[in-house]
Parts: structure tokens; sequence; C-alpha cells
């Protein structure tokens, strides 16, 4: 499946939701691998913000994303016409601070795509996939998801299951390759509880908000003359409740148009992947904190999973290259600070050792009594032993050169490891060695687990 971006630029004025300014927008086809980004043009310099989960500054009633102090709000349904229309590539223009809410659904934007065109780029579309189960419950929101395999036939299936104490009950949507998104997603529109109207209006963020933008449900017990206070404050007739307990006599779309439209934020969200998923999802109670909640737990496995796709495979039955006196004949370290014993792979650009933690390490002494750990630093340093491998075998006479440490950078201690283990020390070249220098990125695993990693930089330098 390839790439796609639209065929021409579309442009779209509304007012934020939150800020209540009026916006106008304009989207722009993008080059294969941009993914979405976003442009203030009302800015000096019209910084750019990636859709990015790592970007995501608050989830208060909406997603919003901040970069260098510059905010860019209520990204979600913009979003999820995209991942719904599967465009990969725009770069959105706005001249101010929040994405124009307008109907409040997703539907103004996918009819602008649709008018406008898509058109497939050469690039093929990569995907997220995990071959596990994977559950999520996010302790602050409390919404609970559930991730499972794609199945034969299906790449993709993603569930809202939603339950409120209230008109809207319990109600369950479901988007798929047999639904469509245009006709049975995108006109959702977001809704609120008229009891939730009050703190919104006093936190100042629904400044743009309006019946005719919003599904704003009532409860029977709602007292009448609250009703009238906030029609004033909202600017629209008194007479406002109807039969359905909708305010304004707005008619719902569909039956589950509650759980549609949380559904339609999910994938707005989750699309700050910057990439589909290939999955089943299950979401109980979803709501922004939940799903950029989820959607970084997702990030996180799914980067978890790069690198340990490239995990090297130690089997003990395994030729090994060298031994520990064919190591000591390359480096110069000795015991008690020898920290690699075998060599399982080496080439131009990476190679990988092996250390047993043993008790009987002296520092075990000291670190700590009675819960031995083996030290952080120390992992570090058989790393940079390992990478001295590589850099000393590339050289005549390895035994007349040393290696030193200049720096490491983006160094991360993730897992504890104990006596027993087996340190799998792998280093990669980023760049050519260079007058000596050598860069590097250095994992260290412990059976499935990365427990530490880092860039490490050293100099070779030939002894006097």
């Amino acid at each position: 499946m390839k790439q796609k971006t639209i065929s021409q630029k579309f442009e779209i004025e509304g007012i934020g939701l939150h800020t209540g300014e009026t916006v106008k927008l304009s989207c722009h086809p993008a080059e294969p691998g941009t993914g979405i980004k976003f442009k203030r043009t009302d800015i000096d310099g019209q910084p750019v913000i990636d859709a990015y989960i790592m970007n995501v500054d608050s989830t208060y009633r909406s997603t919003c994303l901040q970069k260098n102090g510059v905010y860019i709000y209520t990204i979600e349904h913009l979003l999820s016409a995209f991942y719904g229309l599967e465009i990969d590539n725009v770069l959105v223009e706005l001249d101010g601070p929040e994405i124009p809410i307008l109907s409040g659904s997703s539907k103004p934007y996918v009819d602008k795509i649709i008018e406008c065109g898509i058109v497939e780029q050469d690039e093929e579309r990569s995907f997220i996939e995990f071959k596990e189960a994977m559950e999520f419950t996010d302790p602050q929101s409390g919404s609970e998801y559930l991730y499972l395999p794609p199945v034969e036939g299906q790449d993709f299936e993603i569930t809202s299951m939603i339950e409120y104490q209230s008109k809207v009950g319990r109600q369950v949507a479901v988007f798929n390759p047999d639904v469509s998104y245009a006709d049975d997603i995108a006109p959702s529109r977001t809704f609120v509880f008229v009891n939730e109207l009050e703190e919104l209006y006093e936190r100042g963020v629904i400044k743009g908000g309006r019946v005719d933008n919003a599904i704003v449900f009532s409860h029977d017990d709602f007292p009448k003359e609250k009703v009238k206070e906030l029609a004033t404050k909202f600017n629209v007739q008194e007479e406002v409740v109807i039969d359905n307990g909708i305010l304004n006599g707005l008619e719902l779309f569909y039956p589950n148009e509650p759980a549609r439209h949380k559904l339609l934020d999910l994938l707005g969200d989750l699309y700050l992947l910057r990439k589909p998923i290939r999955g089943r999802i299950f979401a109980k109670r979803p709501g922004h904190t939940g799903n950029v909640a989820f959607t970084r737990f997702i990030r996180d496995a799914h980067q978890k999973n790069i690198k340990l796709k490239n995990k090297p495979v130690f089997k003990l039955n395994q030729e090994i290259l060298y031994n520990v006196e064919d190591i000591k004949r390359l480096i110069p370290h000795r015991f008690p600070f020898l920290l690699v014993e075998k060599i399982i792979e080496l080439s131009d650009n990476h190679v990988v050792g092996l250390k047993n933690v043993s008790i009987n390490e002296a520092f075990f002494q000291g670190h700590f009594p009675g819960n031995p750990v083996f030290p952080g630093v120390l992992q570090m340093e058989a790393l940079a032993q390992t990478g001295g491998i590589l850099a000393l075998s590339n050289v005549e006479e390895p035994e007349k050169w040393d290696t030193y440490f200049l720096k490491m950078d983006n160094v991360k201690f993730k897992k504890i490891v104990y006596p027993g283990d087996t340190l799998i020390l792998k280093m990669e070249l980023l760049t050519p060695i260079r007058r000596g220098i050598v860069h590097m990125q250095g994992t260290a695993y412990v059976g499935d687990s990365i427990v530490s990693e880092g860039e490490l930089t050293a100099q070779i330098i030939k002894r006097d």
C-alpha cells in the first residue's frame, strides 16, 4: 500500500472551540515521508510542529500540541479525517492557535479532502503491528484499552465502548475496512452534558462553544433556571430543551452518535503515532487523556520492538569468534576490569560480545550488601570495551593501541542487572571512524529486555 497526500491545496475558516478565535486554515500536499505537520503562519519564523505524540502538551477536553512555546489546540478532528481517509502527508498552515471546530465533527474536513482529491505517492506506507496482546489502563482517567493482533482477512478494527448514567447510556461503535469513515464516522459530533457546561464556561475553555457545534445532553432533573442561565451565556433562546433531552432541538444522526464521536477522537489521537495501526483495539470509556496515554504506551512498545528487532541471537552451542584470551590480545584490560568475555559477531560496522555476571565479582561486596546489583557505569564500560574490539580489529598491531572514552550521550538504564544474568553487548558504528574518533550506539540486553543503552564516543590512540 502506497502513501497518499491531497492533490491540491484547500482552505477552510472557522472559530476555535476553546479559544474562540477565528482561524484561517489551509492544507497543502506534502512529499512522501513528511507526515502531518502544522505551521503557525501568524508567528515570526512560522514555526512548524509535527503531529507527534511526544509533542502533546495537554488533553483537557481536546488534544493540544506544543513545541518551544508554540501551541496548536484541538487537532483531533482534522487528524481523524486524515487517518480515516488514509492520508499520510500534509502541511497544515493556520493563522491562529486552534483548529476550527466547525460542525463539531470531522465531516467538513472530509468533504474538503474528497473535493480536492487524493493522490497516491511512490513510497510504501508503514504500519505499527504487534504479535502479542497488550492491555493498558490509564491511571488518571480510568480509560481501558486492549490491543489484539490482526486476524486473517482483516488488517484492523477499532471499537469504542462508552457508558453514562444518562440518556446516552451504554453504546458501542466500530470502525473496520467494511465501515465507511466518510459516511459512518465523520459526521458524528462532539458532545457534552449540560451539568458540565458551567464549569467549562467558568474555566474559559469553550469560548467558541455553540449549541450548533456540539450535542448538549440535558438531564430530567437539571434545574430550569440553570438552563435559562446557560442559554443566556451561550446566546441561545431560553426554550432550548426538547423532549429528547438535547439542547436547541438537535437530532442525533445515529442512535450511537456519542460512541461514534469517541471513536472519531480516538482515531485522531492514535494518528499521533505518525503511522496507522494493524490490529484490533478495544477502548472502554475512551477520552483524550486516556487516548494520549495509550498512544504513548503503543509508541513505547513499538520503539522497544524496533530495538529488539535487531537484538543479537545467542545460543549456548553457537560458534565463538573470540574467547577471553583472544580478547586480551586486542584490548589491554585485565582482571578485575575485563568486562567482556566472548565475541560472537564482528563485522566492519558492528560487534556483539557477552559478559556473564557472576556473584564472585568483587564490587558486589559493596554494591549492594544483601542486594547485589551490577553497576550501570560498568555496563557502559563493558559496552565500551566491546566497541574497542571493533575499533582495534581494523588497525595493524592492535596491541600497540588503546581506546579512551571521550563522552557518553543519551545514556539510559532501563532494568536492573543481577548476578546470574548474561549481558549481550552490541555496539554499532554511527559514523565511519575518522582521525581515530569512534562514535557508536551501544545496547545491552538481558534476555528479551534492553537493560541499558547510550551513544559512546572514544578515540584510538597509539601508545608511546
